[in-house]
């Protein structure tokens, strides 16, 4: 092939797959795999080997990720005692395009003799693997994308939107939802937005920095400095919130009064300050303060005392972006 052949190539790869997902017959028999998995009492065992099994990994992974517990077994390990992983209300998921494969075939036995129902995914309809599943999906193909029709490409391509497709499904039925989805993808972006609180990354007690309103500025400047937030929250005598004062208050303070050092807290602090509630998600506290142009929220408690604070880089430390 000459080089400057590459991009046609590449385009004639992904024609011969988009085929193979177009001309794929979806008939009542993915119904059928769908009513198999969703009555399920246990877990989906997938299986396969080779590119076959890799297909497999992943597709028992995007079932776990999407509310449906899924495991991958590999069918030779299985029948050297790995086979115990199977309990009576699984059901296994069995992925071979010629449907002849040796150590696939070699499960069915243990499998028929359990009572476990098989869903099996594989081209060839007349195939023993078709003939003893419960239920066959088709993943023929009339061609690979390989020029020399030996490489599973095509039939790989298909298999694994096979498994998407029931996949989401299954996921729709069950009304997973993105909090769902968050609570399965812990150590993801998406999933701390959807989960993490304010009050699980926020400072409390003597973290916060504070001063009542009484207090002069050269002594809220030794607090700002000491907890390195850029600001003060300023309350009265019972904790109650009043107020907060900031080191761009602070620069702008200096540009008017040349000797400020002595005023009160509560003559030149910026009143209303914003808030977040500690249940709210951390998320949401980024976008609020996004659109004030604020680094710091107060977070009062349910009588409006201050409970705590929140700081911009909190929220990116956590991840959720």
């Amino acid at each position: 092939m000459e080089k400057n052949n590459i991009k046609r190539e590449i385009k004639n790869v992904l024609k011969e797959e988009a085929n193979a997902l177009l001309k794929c017959k979806v008939d009542k028999r993915f119904e059928k795999a769908v009513d198999i998995i969703l009555n399920c009492k246990g877990k989906i065992i997938v299986t396969g080997i080779g590119k076959s099994g890799l297909i497999g990994q992943k597709i028992s992974s995007t079932f776990s990720s999407t509310g449906t517990p899924s495991i991958f077994l590999h069918p030779v390990e299985a029948v050297h005692g790995d086979i115990g992983i199977i309990m009576k209300n699984d059901v296994c998921l069995i992925i071979s395009q010629s449907g002849e494969t040796e150590e696939v075939i070699e499960l069915l036995p243990s499998l028929k003799r359990l009572g476990i129902p098989i869903i099996a995914i594989t081209g060839r309809k007349n195939s023993t693997l078709a003939k003893r599943a419960d239920c066959f999906l088709n993943s023929y193909v009339e061609k690979e994308a390989c020029p020399m029709g030996l490489a599973p490409t095509a039939s790989t391509t298909l298999q694994l939107a096979i498994g998407d497709s029931l996949s989401v499904v299954l996921l729709k039925l069950k009304k997973f939802k993105k909090e769902d989805f968050a609570m399965l993808h812990p150590g993801g972006s998406l999933g701390k937005k959807l989960i993490l609180k304010v009050k699980d990354i926020m400072h409390i007690g003597d973290e916060v920095p504070k001063v009542y309103f009484n207090t002069k500025l050269k002594d809220a400047m030794l607090v700002m400095t000491n907890k390195r937030f850029g600001c003060v929250a300023i309350t009265d005598d019972n904790g109650y919130i009043m107020g907060i004062f900031t080191d761009g208050d602070l620069r702008r303070l200096f540009e008017k009064n040349e000797n400020p050092y002595n005023l009160l807290m509560k003559e030149i602090m910026i009143k209303n300050p914003k808030t977040i509630n500690e249940d709210e998600l951390a998320a949401t506290a980024l976008s609020k303060m996004e659109k004030n142009a604020i680094t710091v929220l107060l977070i009062p408690d349910n009588k409006n005392r201050l409970k705590g604070i929140i700081h911009l880089h909190d929220i990116l430390r956590s991840g959720v972006i």
